[in-house]
């Protein structure tokens, strides 16, 4: 792995890396720049994705891609309703010599697509969700580290409902982001159409590895923020509690629940691999802003009198920058 001088130039060789990487992307995955961005900022924030798109948007697609350019390690989990956490984390079985051996299961992988995560009861999502945090598993009382780096992209369907077991606040907090997937614009799908449907196929270079990857990880968190970003971006989530000194009237209005203090810490993270990515060498307000909407629209639930009245989360977040 390359040494770099200072942190300067490491920022700078972020910055590059991100660039050349969304470069490389936007080969295959066509019209979905923010939500690779996302993808990518979570990826450096060490922090994990949720995916919010009707079928076709191209979620497998992304992931895989992204797995490919960072030449990581990609493994597909689909949730269903049979699934169990032995399915996902691996199990204990009794080998030829007669001893039990730990067989791996899926989510022994740097990046992990949890297809349509909704659709598998709490108890294996809970195995997930404690892979996440923990970034380990627990098979018959024996802990099992997961690779560096590990990361969770879980997709939702909005429309089908029926059959599905949705996540709660708690376990959304979990996710760095919440990131929506909207249908690509007339253009974007015609590319789309005329590249898929025909004969050629793209290879894409492999442009950094899981050690830089973890480099560039740790480099975020050194990057210096001053006083008065922290205190924006603290006093952004305090806005979002219903009863608190910082709450507005549309929060008291149409809020039940805000964000936790996991938002704060998500928003400078965010914020500072926002600056880094984009050639700056430390966060302004305008990088929390930035990242603001896809970290706080899974943390504010809305009560029954925005819902009658049509207003949005997006709407609220908005409201409040």
């Amino acid at each position: 792995m390359t040494a770099y001088h200072n942190d300067i130039a490491a920022v700078d060789a972020l910055h590059q890396s991100y660039t050349d990487i969304k470069n490389e992307i936007s080969k295959v995955v066509i019209g979905q720049d923010e939500a690779v961005k996302a993808v990518l900022i979570s990826i450096f924030s060490n922090g994990h994705c949720l995916l919010v798109g009707v079928p076709g948007l191209a979620k497998t697609l992304l992931v895989q891609t992204v797995a490919d350019v960072l030449d990581l390690q990609f493994n597909r989990i689909q949730f269903t309703p049979d699934l169990m956490p032995g399915d996902i984390i691996g199990a204990e079985i009794l080998g030829e010599d007669r001893n039990f051996k730990f067989i791996k299961g899926p989510v022994f992988s740097n990046i992990v697509l949890a297809d349509e995560i909704n659709r598998t009861p709490p108890k294996t999502q809970a195995a997930l969700l404690e892979a996440m945090q923990e970034k380990a598993v627990t098979a018959a009382g024996f802990k099992h580290i997961l690779p560096k780096p590990f990361f969770v992209l879980a997709t939702q369907n909005p429309i089908e409902q029926e059959g599905t077991y949705p996540l709660p606040e708690a376990q959304l907090d979990r996710f760095m982001f919440n990131i929506q997937l909207t249908y690509p614009s007339f253009a974007d799908e015609m590319t789309i159409v005329r590249n898929s449907t025909g004969g050629e196929t793209v290879n894409l270079r492999k442009l950094i590895n899981a050690d830089q990857i973890q480099y560039f990880q740790q480099l975020i968190r050194t990057i210096p923020v001053t006083d008065n970003v922290l205190e924006y971006a603290v006093k952004l989530t305090g806005k979002t509690r219903p009863g608190s000194p910082l709450a507005t009237t549309e929060i008291n209005q149409y809020v039940n629940w805000g964000a936790g203090p996991r938002a704060s810490q998500f928003l400078i993270l965010g914020a500072k691999c926002h600056a880094a990515i984009s050639g700056k060498y430390s966060p302004d307000i305008e990088d929390v802003q930035a990242v603001a909407e896809a970290i706080l629209r899974h943390r504010i639930v809305r009560n029954y009198r925005a819902e009658a009245e049509g207003l949005s989360i997006e709407k609220i977040i908005k409201n409040l920058l």
